[in-house]
């Protein structure tokens, strides 16, 4: 079982930082090298030596070994869908306010980079129910998940399937702390996660573009079962710092997502219609169709369901690289001394 601090050991992951900054991450095992085109350095020489040292390789060129931070390991593990970054994990934790021992749904699992967050956030006195359509997703998310705790966690539970189907057979209505939503459609899910929602609980929404953030915002504004929606977006610049040489870095995490959140109303809660002065942009039923298609504007219903990855601008990869990433993914915990799944 991969170590959290100590020693270095066989099985735990090790960030390699040379002179110039570049970065690899190894998993050490037994008869392992790193190779690079200044030298080698065996896996055998980094175990047993304290974490944070400095080591030489065979052409005596130095490199920091680390063990890399959480937000490290997600963005260097294996891929089947893309990540939740570390900026917008950190953001849901904390806008939807995720405590140790709440119980927490989470769709879709993607690779589980989020996973990993809410899991470390719930503690092992909570619970994190995720669902994943596509089961090589839930595969290499898995493998991910077990590569990192060394095991699958016991508190998490992971079901292949609609959420809207799998969901109330899973968690009895009012008994979720904490619904999260990183999916194409989350606004065709707002009913069903307002049921498993306990009065108060928080539902926050994960999306690309400015038209499923405003389709999911309507939907929850319609459903009359929420609390008015707040969005927003987080865009992260670092900064060079050297000397006298303070400026901002030439590049930076910009978009990535927004993220909606609202809570949940108790039952027959009837919420006050938000005040605002009388308007020229004032919009209807039938501007809001024209902008969202799906929503029944007359004459549309040909475009009635327009939500797909490839419109949204969502990546996506074929089954064959899915297959390639699930194997990597089991190999990738095998090698971290995990217990199979």
């Amino acid at each position: 079982m991969p170590a959290t601090s100590g020693p270095l050991g066989y099985g735990d992951r090790v960030k390699l930082t040379d002179p110039k900054g570049r970065l690899n991450t190894i998993t050490l095992v037994p008869g392992g090298e790193f190779h690079s085109h200044r030298g080698i350095i065996s896996h055998a020489d980094l175990v047993g030596i304290p974490d944070a040292s400095v080591v030489t390789n065979s052409n005596g060129e130095e490199y920091l070994a680390i063990r890399p931070l959480l937000s490290d390991f997600v963005m260097s593990m294996p891929r089947g869908a893309a990540i939740v970054y570390p900026k917008d994990a950190a953001q849901i934790l904390s806008l939807a306010d995720v405590f140790p021992g709440a119980r927490v749904v989470e769709a879709g699992v993607g690779s589980g980079a989020l996973s990993l967050h809410l899991l470390r956030a719930i503690g092992e006195s909570g619970e994190l129910f995720s669902f994943e359509r596509r089961e090589e997703f839930a595969d290499i998310a898995k493998g991910n998940a077990a590569a990192f705790a060394g095991r699958l966690p016991e508190n998490w539970t992971v079901t292949v399937g609609d959420l809207q189907e799998a969901l109330p057979e899973t968690c009895a209505a009012g008994t979720v702390d904490r619904v999260v939503l990183d999916m194409l459609a989350p606004w065709e899910c707002v009913d069903v996660a307002a049921e498993a929602l306990k009065p108060g609980g928080v539902v926050i929404c994960y999306v690309a573009t400015v038209t499923q953030l405003s389709r999911t915002a309507e939907e929850l504004q319609r459903s009359g079962l929420f609390t008015h929606p707040q969005s927003s977006e987080t865009m992260v610049r670092g900064w060079h710092v050297e000397g006298l040489a303070v400026r901002p870095d030439h590049r930076m995490v910009a978009h990535t997502g927004f993220l909606i959140t609202a809570r949940r109303l108790a039952p027959g809660t009837q919420l006050p219609d938000l005040k605002r002065r009388a308007s020229k942009t004032d919009f209807s039923d039938e501007d809001l169709a024209n902008w969202l298609p799906d929503m029944g504007a007359p004459g549309e219903s040909e475009r009635a369901n327009p939500w797909t990855p490839e419109r949204v601008g969502q990546p996506t990869k074929s089954d064959k690289v899915l297959r390639k990433k699930v194997r990597a993914a089991k190999q990738f915990a095998e090698d971290r001394g995990a217990e199979p799944a």
